[in-house]
């Protein structure tokens, strides 16, 4: 039965901006301490106020947007507190998802994974910062699926959604013109059932990079 909420065109319309608002923002789309405002969101995905502005206080609750005393809605500039926070929290939780899904690392998924990982090459071929975020994060995300902990996975997504317009940052102060090293290390370590190696791997390559931000 479908109930009258579901009918209800302002819920889909601030569910449909928060989804493509969070994607952005995870994907580094949006630098850092850019300002967004409910009349350009609203211009930008053809709704009205109310949506837009629901779809913020959703984002804001996550950590994906900062708003200020004086209202002023934008991404997040990190501090370098706050970036140590973050990588610990990653340090902690992705070795963890990644342990448990070595277990039903079949040949399918490595298949898969290195799959991903050549495309992950080729945003690096051309400098695509985005899409670099992006078949980064679906490169760890494919993995993590495996270990059926879905708590666990909605905390670390939070976490990337957070860290997204940073990470772009991060992109551009690195220069990449090759994928990440440990990607390689991690699908070594899966081929070989190596849990201490695949924890280590992951480990670094998930705080490697953001520890070379803070100043």
């Amino acid at each position: 039965m479908i109930t009258p909420r579901a009918l209800d065109p302002t819920t889909a319309a601030h569910e449909r901006v928060y989804r493509a608002l969070r994607t952005q923002i995870m994907h580094g789309e949006i630098a850092p301490g850019a300002a967004l405002t409910l009349r350009g969101i609203g211009k930008d995905f053809g709704v009205s106020m109310t949506p837009a502005r629901e779809a913020v206080r959703r984002l804001v609750a996550e950590g994906a947007l900062f708003l200020s005393s004086s209202g002023r809605v934008s991404t997040p500039e990190l501090s370098n507190d706050r970036i140590e926070e973050l990588a610990s929290l990653r340090a902690m939780i992705e070795p963890e998802l990644a342990s448990r899904a070595l277990p039903r690392a079949h040949f399918a998924l490595i298949e898969r994974l290195e799959a991903i990982n050549h495309g992950v090459s080729q945003m690096v071929a051309r400098h695509d910062a985005s899409g670099y975020i992006r078949m980064n994060l679906e490169f760890h995300r494919t993995l993590y699926l495996r270990a059926q902990a879905p708590a666990m996975l909605a905390v670390m997504e939070t976490v990337w959604l957070q860290l997204g317009p940073t990470m772009r940052a991060l992109y551009g102060r690195l220069n990449r013109t090759e994928p990440p090293y440990h990607h390689k290390l991690i699908l070594a370590a899966l081929k070989a059932g190596d849990e201490p190696g695949l924890r280590l791997s992951v480990r670094t390559d998930a705080t490697q990079g953001l520890r070379m931000l803070k100043a």
